[in-house]
């Protein structure tokens, strides 16, 4: 499992290769809600499509290897040590947020512009608690996420997505 201070010291490390990161994934809905709420076993990230090749060196440079390939979609990449990045390339779109590429026939997938969130204190960039929803529909979700799920619509009052029931 990663720590918050380790999954900040990796975010520092991609923001060695590209000024536009942003927090996604388990980290990124605790960066929303300002607290750790459940263990992580990586950092998701979503980054311009234009960084990857950066970034992915700067990693591979650490000792990171190639974990999943699934560009354009994503890559992940793990250190020796446990440490795992998942990598969400976009196309940056004038909204400030970006166009992720999904597997034919899936349309792209928008993420809005980034938020402040905060992981362990600090302030981070992150996705917005919107996208967060979009993106936990169209799977079976385990029960993460409909923890995640449920505490972003609590605290942002937002609508559970489809297939997340009523909040009691």
């Amino acid at each position: 499992m990663m720590a918050a201070p380790t999954a900040l010291d990796l975010l520092r490390l991609l923001q060695r290769a590209s000024d536009a990161v942003w927090v996604d994934g388990g980290w990124g809905v605790d960066a929303l809600l300002g607290e750790q709420t459940r263990p992580h076993a990586d950092l998701d990230v979503v980054l311009p499509a234009a960084d990857v090749s950066r970034v992915r060196q700067l990693l591979e440079d650490g000792g990171f290897a190639v974990l999943r390939q699934w560009l354009p979609t994503a890559l992940a990449l793990r250190h020796p040590d446990g440490r795992e990045v998942d990598l969400h390339p976009v196309t940056p779109t004038d909204d400030g947020g970006g166009d992720q590429q999904l597997p034919p026939p899936d349309p792209p997938f928008h993420y809005g512009p980034p938020v402040v969130g905060r992981l362990d204190g600090e302030e981070v960039l992150c996705v917005s608690a919107e996208s967060q929803l979009r993106a936990h529909v169209g799977y079976e979700p385990q029960p993460e996420d409909r923890a995640d799920v449920r505490a972003l619509a609590e605290r942002f009052g937002l609508p559970l997505p489809e297939g997340y029931g009523p909040l009691p």
